[in-house]
């Protein structure tokens, strides 16, 4: 594939599609591209994925669309955080947020890295994450994370969302940008004498030609695996969750604009709030459980036992390809990998797949090098993802299923993921482990912290010292009012998005 070659096909919509078609419309708009996505009526979609990272607002203000002409027609809701319930049975720390940092707490965050650093070293302070950033804060009053005009500092949020709505909304907006739609069902794909793919043929006997095939088929990978043959790297040596039950509840108006992780028996359950409704699934290991007990036991959860509202069941395979850009073909989606949804990675690494991509194209990067250096970075974002998910798993402190007991006595961890866990453990100060085995590449510094600290991972002690004064230098009560008094700045959330309709 030269330069010159423009001709796209994206096979499969989604939003992992659609995200690819807009991002490849919007940054070579007027450069000579045709962009086709093909999808097929009789392949239904995953559709599961309902939560974001605050990247996706950086993608929907790079395709030019606002809040209020998206959000309520995908029944979307703001989320500034991930609340995990129940992952550890320590006094004190059975529950904390993962929060999406924002410029305020630039001001208070000093003050938890220096009590997670002290109290690992044996001193009595408060380290628990709950007590020092603004996004905690704002979940328990249940406030949006728009700004007003006069507040000076920006709010990090993602949002959650109907992600079949979404899907459809954007494939108007890629329209718009003259992207094409075809409805069709591929039968296969044909290589030519270079390896590379041909041309596509369709049930109907349809040949559909393009420079470059996008691969958005889902965990079928029917081009980058099947055509290619492509090596597909599992994790399920390290993740043990294949499984998932999902069911839709009422939304009695409970708009906290976060989404909360519960562990359960054998895995942990997500609640995601819609306008319209709670997204609700239970992420579980088939090794384990069987599907009707865990339906059973995710039932009970919800208070659903007899109910007739209908499950749906899926399965998945966690892991990875080996290269995601592989001869002319680029794999974005659950064709290229997944990480299970415990942090909510998976469309910001679509996102980070395409951009990386148009960037290798536009420095006339369809050379070894450049696929390589892209394939290493994206493969790079995907290990690191996987090392903090398993970590949760990893230093759980729940025994009273088979399934915690193996996930905290796997020792088939990452050298990396043990060199980050031995240094905590040590006292050390980790940010300079996490530069040097390159973990910091998707979670920063920040969110390993609250991930130990939250779960009250320390090194043993048999008694806690008071510590000097230089050890108390900042006041926790001092912090907590910063907080809440930024927090006056916000109004509801169910405000915010009302005004939006």
């Amino acid at each position: 594939m030269s330069s010159q070659s423009k001709k796209i096909i994206i096979l499969g919509g989604g939003t992992a599609g659609w995200i690819t078609a807009n991002l490849m419309a919007t940054h070579w708009q007027g450069k000579g591209f045709d962009i086709t996505l093909v999808e097929s009526p009789d392949i239904g979609i995953v559709g599961v994925g309902e939560g974001s990272t605050p990247p996706l607002k950086g993608f929907m203000d790079t395709i030019g669309v606002r809040e209020a002409e998206w959000m309520p027609e995908c029944n979307a809701t703001y989320k500034i955080g991930i609340t995990f319930k129940n992952w550890s049975t320590k006094p004190g720390f059975s529950e904390y947020v993962h929060p999406f940092v924002g410029q305020p707490d630039q001001f208070t965050a000093p003050a938890f890295f220096h009590n997670s650093f002290l109290r690992r070293k044996g001193v009595d302070l408060e380290g628990h994450p709950d007590h020092f950033f603004l996004a905690t804060e704002m979940i328990r009053q249940k406030l949006s994370p728009v700004a007003p005009e006069n507040f000076p500092f920006e709010i990090a949020y993602g949002y959650h969302f109907d992600s079949g709505l979404l899907g459809q909304f954007l494939r108007r907006v890629a329209e718009k940008k003259g992207v094409k739609y075809k409805v069709a069902t591929v039968a296969g794909a044909l290589l030519d004498a270079e390896g590379n793919i041909d041309h596509l043929k369709t049930t109907d006997g349809e040949v559909l030609q393009a420079d470059l095939y996008v691969d958005s088929s889902g965990f079928r990978g029917n081009l980058i695996q099947k055509t290619l043959k492509v090596p597909f790297i599992s994790c399920a040596e390290s993740l043990f969750n294949d499984s998932a039950v999902v069911l839709a509840t009422d939304q009695k108006e409970d708009y906290a604009p976060h989404t909360v992780s519960t562990a359960m028996k054998h895995g942990w359950a997500w609640k995601i709030p819609l306008t319209n409704r709670n997204g609700n699934g239970y992420v579980y290991s088939s090794s384990f459980v069987d599907d009707d007990k865990a339906e059973t036991e995710f039932r009970a959860h919800l208070g659903l036992l007899d109910s007739e509202v209908e499950a749906r069941k899926l399965n998945f395979k966690v892991g990875r390809v080996a290269q995601h850009w592989a001869k002319n073909c680029l794999a974005v989606g659950l064709s290229q990998g997944f990480i299970e949804p415990l942090e909510a990675t998976a469309l910001d690494m679509v996102q980070e797949t395409v951009v990386r991509f148009i960037e290798a194209y536009n420095n006339g990067g369809y050379t070894d090098k450049y696929r390589d250096d892209f394939n290493d970075r994206i493969n790079a974002r995907f290990d690191a993802v996987r090392d903090y998910i398993v970590c949760h798993y990893r230093i759980s402190s729940r025994t009273d299923t088979d399934y915690w007991l193996a996930n905290s006595a796997n020792e088939k961890i990452s050298p990396s993921l043990r060199s980050i866990l031995m240094s905590w453990m040590a006292g050390k100060n980790i940010t300079d482990e996490l530069l040097e085995q390159k973990l910091d590449v998707y979670f920063p510094n920040v969110s390993w912290n609250c991930l130990l600290t939250g779960k009250g991972v320390y090194p043993a002690q048999d008694q806690l010292r008071p510590g000097n004064e230089l050890a108390h230098k900042y006041n926790i009560e001092e912090v907590r009012e910063f907080n809440r008094r930024c927090a006056l700045n916000f109004r509801p959330h169910m405000d915010q998005l009302v005004s939006l309709r």
